[in-house]
């Protein structure tokens, strides 16, 4: 049996403008329970800077901020295009999500767990695998075993890890993804990439996601705004890609070390003259705003 002709919205379009609304809560709850391995239902969505919609924002990032049964926080990002101080800005988002969720005063043990998920379709680091997973393990360093806490629950002492406390990261990188989907996680990555969805698929998130993100059930105006999307993204990697390439070819010339520095500035120099805005320039080459106005 064949796919089905309709197109599928992408995943980051549907975090802006689809899955903040409760009745399309089953299509990320699918991601995240075929992600965890455990049956995760979201009971709310909060509010995130990332969630909300600018001119600035066509292609770089998006991200949604929901709360589990469990009272857990989970972010989930997609991001487009290469950033060099990526992971620092995942620890960032979820330092602030933290303290966010903890008023003055309260109890440390009010601190909520926060999952961080990252969905990249950028070149991130080396590694042959899709998927992976960060969490934190305090192992002893002659005996090999794990640290385990006591805790205070409901006038208990339990026990407790580390790691069912301290936030967890995923990062899924799409484009690693090389083979036939045939796990409800291969399926969802498979989507991810493609935007391909098999007509009698069964796996959580992705049968309602059938439903409920096809493109041409999209009003015209919202059709229009989506296809604006995708040529931004491709705009965007393009701008990137070439900047890069002149960059490098231009400082090739010299010595490693200022060749390197050459080849960054020169790089600055043609996404400027490109018309990106400086925070995207800082973004693509870790340069200060003080140095990209002085080029």
């Amino acid at each position: 049996m064949g796919k089905l002709k309709d197109r599928y919205i992408r995943f980051d379009w549907a975090i802006k403008r689809l899955l903040r609304d409760k009745a399309n809560f089953a299509v990320l709850e699918g991601l995240l329970t075929v992600l965890f391995e455990d049956k995760t239902q979201i009971v709310e969505i909060l509010e995130s800077e990332g969630n909300q919609l600018a001119e600035t924002d066509k292609f770089n990032r998006v991200d949604i901020k929901a709360k589990n049964s469990k009272g857990e926080i989970i972010l989930v990002e997609v991001q487009n295009t290469r950033e060099v101080y990526y992971l620092e800005r995942i620890l960032y988002g979820v330092a602030k999500t933290i303290t966010e969720h903890i008023s003055l005063g309260e109890s440390y043990g009010n601190i909520k767990k926060v999952y961080s998920i990252s969905i990249v379709y950028f070149d991130l680091g080396k590694g042959n695998d899709y998927l992976y997973h960060g969490q934190n393990r305090f192992i002893g360093v002659h005996t090999s075993d794990e640290l385990q806490i006591s805790t205070k629950q409901e006038d208990a002492i339990l026990p407790k890890y580390p790691r069912e406390i301290f936030p967890e990261y995923y990062i899924i990188r799409v484009n690693e993804f090389d083979k036939v989907a045939k796990t409800p996680l291969e399926e969802w990555v498979n989507y991810l990439k493609t935007g391909e969805i098999e007509p009698d698929t069964k796996v959580p998130g992705l049968s309602e996601a059938r439903e409920k993100l096809k493109y041409y059930s999209m009003a015209p105006a919202e059709r229009y705004a989506y296809d604006e999307h995708l040529n931004a993204i491709m705009i965007q990697n393009d701008v990137l890609s070439t900047a890069k390439l002149e960059g490098l070819t231009e400082g090739r010339s010299k010595g490693r070390a200022e060749g390197r520095e050459e080849a960054l500035l020169s790089t600055a120099r043609n996404l400027k003259a490109m018309g990106l805005s400086m925070e995207d320039i800082s973004r693509a080459t870790g340069l200060s705003k003080e140095d990209i106005v002085k080029l």
